[in-house]
């Protein structure tokens, strides 16, 4: 049965409409990343990675301090969300029924939505006034909130995914029910969940305003996380107001650095999803 002329036309004109809205989405990416390299790739060098910042008239300097300090903190800020937004999902997806389970979904909901200088200055708080210092801690604490709602949220849905049968069958085996979750359903999800995980902490890498009040930075390399530590987004603004121009050339380089880091944690997780498309697909074919 042949298509009519008007039908045929239909779908190409539909098709390109998607092609171009597909373009049109992409496009921002593409300009940000060539702009970026553009302006941060002739700043950067080796003495960048590895040197801290110069006083200013000084040519060189790098900024070694704020990576290892963004490194610091967002991994010490995964390390408080991520378990617990882990089981925050769990009990979501798989005891989630009642007046609790309903309130602290509407919870996670709002807690997505909230503006990341509202979470530096509810951290500043309760850490930076509480103690009377800023410190990586605070800094680290509000990255956890940032992380908490999406890993939370990721792991949920990501679970619902999982047929009810495989659930059921585990039981019929006489497992107890947290046996059941832990080695079939959280085990078998665990590329997945990588994935969120991942995608949250890139979320939280590229954060100025709660570090701003939190961490507030550094002009030296610190390990000390009960006090002041520089971090590469506040690093990165710092330099870009400043009336100098080295170091607004080095606020490119440090732009350039930061969204290399956070495309690359995107495409890690992509990586690991695709990776668990291409076991399945040979094991059918095996």
């Amino acid at each position: 049965m042949k298509l009519s002329k008007k039908r045929v036309i239909k779908n190409q004109l539909f098709r390109g409409t998607l092609i171009l809205s597909s373009l049109i989405v992409i496009m921002p990416l593409i300009l940000i990343f060539v702009f970026l390299l553009q302006k941060g790739s002739t700043s950067l060098s080796l003495d960048f990675f590895l040197n801290d910042p110069k006083p200013v008239g000084e040519v060189g300097g790098g900024m070694r301090h704020a990576i290892i300090g963004t490194l610091m903190m967002v991994a010490l800020g995964s390390f408080i969300a991520v378990p617990v937004g882990t089981l925050c999902g769990v009990y979501l997806s798989e005891y989630g029924k009642g007046k609790i389970a309903q309130s602290l979904r509407f919870t996670i909901d709002l807690l997505t939505g909230v503006p990341s200088i509202v979470v530096g200055i509810f951290s500043y708080l309760i850490f930076v006034v509480s103690f009377k210092s800023f410190s990586a801690l605070a800094g680290a604490f509000a990255l956890s909130i940032i992380i908490l709602p999406i890993v939370t949220r990721t792991t949920e849905e990501i679970l619902k995914l999982i047929p009810r049968h495989v659930r059921e069958a585990g039981l019929a085996l006489g497992l107890p029910r947290w046996r059941v979750i832990w080695n079939i359903i959280l085990r078998g999800s665990r590329n997945s969940l990588t994935t969120g995980v991942i995608l949250a902490i890139s979320r939280a890498a590229g954060e100025t305003a709660p570090l701003l009040f939190t961490a507030f930075g550094s002009m030296y390399l610190s390990f000390e996380v009960t006090g002041p530590m520089a971090s590469l987004p506040v690093q990165i603004y710092n330099y870009a107001i400043s009336p100098y121009k080295d170091w607004q050339q080095q606020a490119w380089a440090g732009s350039f650095t930061l969204i290399i880091i956070v495309l690359g944690l995107n495409l890690s997780a992509k990586f690991l999803f695709n990776t668990k498309k291409l076991k399945k697909f040979f094991v059918r074919k095996s």
